[in-house]
């Protein structure tokens, strides 16, 4: 999900979207006045207890900010990062027709340094995901709904 700010009217080019522990600070439209404008950038904001496990709602509200909501690579956060995002949708084209379930279990967990992924620009959601509740066993049903979800929207 995504929350906009309020915007002040002075600022009408500043628009903050707070998404899955992030908050992406958008540059003004084209031909703006204001001349301060600082780029697109993505900072950390406190992720909040919740009981979500659904694959499909964790990736809305924690990947699509940068893989997009088709996960094509292409959601808002895109443009602030060092690399491009993957197209999620073709992880199994990419692997010869099988979807890498453990490779995405342990890139959940463990992230990568893989320049493909853009260095550290993607969190490390295997202890965000477990820092959501009280039960932190739910951080690893998480992680697998989440990789069943991705599995779900691989191109044919």
């Amino acid at each position: 999900m995504i929350h906009r700010s309020a915007v002040h009217p002075g600022k009408a080019w500043l628009a903050v979207l707070l998404v899955g522990g992030f908050a992406i600070m958008l540059p003004p439209p084209a031909g703006s006045q204001d001349q301060g404008n600082p780029g697109v950038e993505v900072k950390k904001v406190p992720v909040h207890q919740n009981n979500m496990v659904q694959g499909a709602l964790l990736y809305r509200n924690y990947c699509a900010t940068c893989h997009g909501m088709a996960g094509k690579g292409n959601g808002p956060a895109a443009p602030a990062l060092k690399t491009a995002p993957p197209d999620l949708t073709a992880m199994a084209r990419n692997n010869d027709g099988k979807f890498p379930d453990l490779k995405v279990m342990h890139i959940l967990e463990n992230g990568t340094d893989l320049a493909a992924h853009g260095s550290r620009d993607m969190p490390i959601w295997g202890p965000v995901f477990r820092s959501m509740g009280p039960d932190r066993s739910l951080g690893h049903l998480r992680q697998v709904n989440l990789t069943d979800y991705l599995k779900s929207i691989q191109e044919k």
